[in-house]
């Protein structure tokens, strides 16, 4: 398969305008969205062709306000570890969509999986972890190319999300998130825009040896 200059230059823009969006609009996703994506997602390599992504969507109230419940004190607590010059800053960064996005899904890597017979793991057992990763970009890439954002959840205690949602103990959490319509779409990161951190460009992570 060859891909044309055009289609690189597309695929230039999609990695370019991905953001993690912490504001998002209400409105319903089209039927089937969530599904369509993590099809996608499960094109993404993995050690061993283990695939040790799982998917939870979290449609319920209650179990949507004890994940709200676990943020709000995290952060709270991530907001007294700051440093006196930065709390106000971090005050002001509004790090979850929780409220607004329609659609909130979990990402597991399964760790406990016999697929892939072990290959590539025995001295790197994180690959599961990283595997999911990959998923979780080839969906996020794929929810862009759509319009749509995606906000990664990070600021959370991972064991008690993961009861909240009666996974499986070999289950690891990786990340929360919130997929919708952003309400507003930037090629300059959030974080980069309020000041917090600014972005290094491939020179200063290139290393030759």
């Amino acid at each position: 398969m060859q891909f044309d200059e055009a289609f690189r230059a597309e695929l230039a823009d999609l990695f370019a305008w991905r953001r993690d969006v912490r504001r998002f609009r209400r409105e319903a996703l089209p039927e089937g969205c969530l599904e369509r994506l993590v099809r996608l997602a499960c094109l993404a390599p993995s050690v061993g062709l283990s695939e040790p992504w799982r998917f939870v969507r979290v449609d319920d109230a209650g179990r949507r306000a004890a994940v709200r419940t676990s943020f709000a004190r995290c952060n709270a607590a991530a907001l007294a570890a700051q440093a006196d010059h930065r709390a106000g800053l971090y005050a002001r960064l509004k790090l979850a969509g929780l409220d607004d996005a329609p659609c909130h899904f979990a990402l597991f890597a399964d760790h406990a999986t016999g697929q892939g017979h072990g290959l590539g793991r025995a001295t790197m057992p994180e690959m599961l972890d990283y595997s999911a990763v990959l998923a979780l970009h080839t969906l996020w890439l794929a929810a862009r190319a759509e319009g749509l954002g995606l906000g990664w959840v990070s600021i959370l205690d991972p064991a008690e999300v993961a009861g909240v949602l009666d996974v499986p103990a070999a289950w690891r959490l990786l990340g929360y998130f919130c997929l919708g319509w952003p309400e507003a779409e930037t090629e300059v990161p959030a974080l980069q825009q309020a000041g917090w951190e600014q972005r290094r460009g491939a020179g200063a992570v290139l290393l030759e040896r």
